[in-house]
């Protein structure tokens, strides 16, 4: 938790944000039936309904698109990180633009018959062919996890369902991009068989694919790294490279052969050492920057202080801290974690008078919030 978090968690920025966001939903809609009504016209014209339909569906599937880049490009490049702060907020006004489409498709196509919408929608031809594949399953699908991950998307259901269900639960958003590949390629794709509609479809699943694949592949990186074990009193010490290779305010992850990564921290008290992926969802710690004193998880702003890895009063959140020294120009970590909340002294730097310090063993005693 951050030393700004409230229960609501609603804001300013957050009401700005949104705000934001839906008046991009409204411009897009309207320009897509705009552009339509100009360019569709004779035989290929399209009624206003499915005009309507069409663009809050495409918009539902450009954000999610969008929501399952934000993650790989925040860790690809630091600037993409505000928007990742506000990823749950995109994802519910997703959700609220997916419905509107099921509503008005449900409205036009199951609105005429002796049978309710409902009834309408999962009675269907009893052998599936080739050309007869349920898409509109494939839709309902995926918004029966857009409805289950947004009616769970606030930090109370982090807290009551605990932090390995919640997010499996929300890992379901792969699952749902899914089945609306799979909704649009049986349905809207089996009618309009334009390149354009094809190549627009394939390059975003291409899109979300690659840059998953490419931020795997960035972050596993630190782990190929053979590791520079020194001697230094008496104990087997891990290199972490010279101080200056640390952004200041920022983290830079260290790999534990057989362990977790570290989160080695460059801050105004100096360079210290925390473990590295956060406790609830196994958000990289290591890629988090430091805000208010605190290094702050880049996936959702849970904040623990660099010097004795506590978060803030008054939340109690503790993670393993490790010892940290300095030798000929290098950052050295003691690869053996202390208890979780345990104190330590971080490295002074940029070192006073130009001379290198080296820090002492850990202060032990109880945290303050103990």
């Amino acid at each position: 938790m951050s030393v700004g978090y409230v229960p609501v968690q609603w804001n300013r920025k957050k009401i700005v944000y949104d705000a934001f966001v839906f008046s991009l939903v409204l411009i897009y809609t309207q320009l897509f039936v705009l552009i339509a009504r100009k360019t569709l016209t004779g035989s290929e014209r399209i009624s206003e309904p499915i005009l309507q339909m069409r663009a809050f569906g495409s918009c539902a599937f450009l954000m999610l698109t969008l929501i399952l880049c934000i993650g790989p490009l925040a860790r690809l490049s630091p600037r993409f990180l505000p928007i990742l702060y506000n990823r749950r907020h995109l994802g519910v006004v997703t959700f609220i633009v997916a419905c509107w489409h099921a509503v008005q498709v449900t409205g036009f196509y199951q609105n005429y018959g002796r049978f309710s919408q409902l009834q309408a929608l999962v009675r269907y031809d009893s052998t599936f062919t080739g050309s007869s594949v349920p898409f509109q399953f494939f839709g309902a699908g995926a918004l029966l996890i857009f409805a289950v991950m947004a009616f769970t998307s606030h930090d109370f259901w982090q807290k009551a369902l605990g932090p390995t269900a919640w997010k499996s639960i929300h890992m379901g958003i792969y699952a749902a991009y899914a089945l609306i590949l799979a909704h649009v390629f049986f349905g809207e794709l089996q009618w309009e068989t334009h390149p354009a509609y094809v190549a627009f479809f394939s390059l975003s699943g291409a899109l979300v694919v690659g840059l998953h694949l490419l931020a795997a592949f960035r972050s596993t990186k630190v782990d190929d790294d053979a590791p520079i074990w020194i001697e230094y009193q008496g104990r087997r010490w891990l290199s972490a490279g010279s101080p200056d290779s640390i952004p200041h305010g920022r983290a830079k992850p260290l790999a534990v052969p057989g362990g977790e990564r570290l989160a080695i921290i460059r801050y105004s008290g100096g360079v210290a050492a925390l473990h590295g992926v956060w406790a609830h969802q196994g958000g990289p710690l290591y890629e988090g920057k430091v805000i208010d004193g605190c290094l702050t998880c880049p996936w959702h702003g849970w904040q623990y202080r660099p010097d004795d890895g506590c978060s803030p009063p008054p939340f109690t959140e503790k993670l393993p801290t490790y010892e940290v020294a300095l030798k000929d120009g290098q950052v050295l970590v003691d690869p053996s974690p202390l208890p979780p909340g345990t104190p330590t002294q971080p490295i002074a730097w940029p070192p006073n008078g130009g001379l290198a310090v080296a820090i002492t063993k850990p202060t032990t005693g109880a945290t303050d919030d103990e």
